[in-house]
């Protein structure tokens, strides 16, 4: 969901920065494009705990940057082109979300695009304890649609999902809207797409 239909990583990061800034930290690019796709949940205890914060500070930290992330998300934007291709998509295909995302989230995601009933299975943070880069929460959305793996297209942006979607056996096909082409294709991504545009002309030839 994140970086693949909303464009919510530079909300995110810049709700991380402030949190992290009013807390007396600094973060580099390079850890946090390493967390891109991976849950706050993940992110926060690997980073604090070594430094010696105690699980009260963290979930201080945490509860901070939520509050900050939920003060700006009026500026989240659908990516180009996602809402079009999920309604044609579904005509044709059975479509899952997974995400690492909160529930909350999520919902505040689908009222924004208008979008929730397309999905035959949603899997969010509260049906999978995992997160990326281990495959479950594909798993889990697979197991759901009633599709074995092998049948499955798994679109992601992000390094940590694209291992994730290799590693639960689907077709990985990354989006450039987080990464360049070069990473996904080290990642481990079958095939790369720059819009959804791309990735539907991709589906009518295949």
């Amino acid at each position: 969901m994140d970086g693949v239909l909303i464009d919510s990583e530079p909300v995110h990061k810049r709700a991380k920065e402030r949190a992290f800034a009013e807390f007396g930290i600094t973060i580099s690019e390079e850890v946090y494009d390493s967390y891109k796709g991976r849950p706050d949940a993940t992110m926060l205890p690997e980073i604090l705990r070594p430094l010696g914060w105690t699980e009260e500070q963290i979930r201080e930290l945490s509860l901070r940057k939520r509050a900050i992330y939920e003060g700006i998300e009026h500026e989240l934007r659908a990516v180009p082109g996602a809402v079009g291709f999920i309604e044609w998509a579904a005509a044709r295909y059975k479509l899952a979300l997974a995400t690492s995302s909160t529930k909350r989230n999520r919902e505040a995601t689908f009222r924004l695009l208008g979008i929730g009933p397309q999905f035959g299975a949603v899997v969010d943070a509260t049906g999978h304890s995992r997160p990326k880069p281990d495959p479950e929460v594909f798993q889990v959305a697979m197991r759901e649609l009633g599709v074995e793996p092998e049948e499955c297209w798994v679109i992601e942006d992000s390094v940590n999902g694209l291992r994730a979607a290799k590693a639960a056996g689907g077709y990985a096909v990354g989006i450039t809207t987080t990464f360049d082409s070069q990473m996904l294709l080290n990642a481990g991504a079958d095939r790369v797409i720059a819009s959804f545009q791309e990735l539907q002309s991709l589906l009518q030839s295949w």
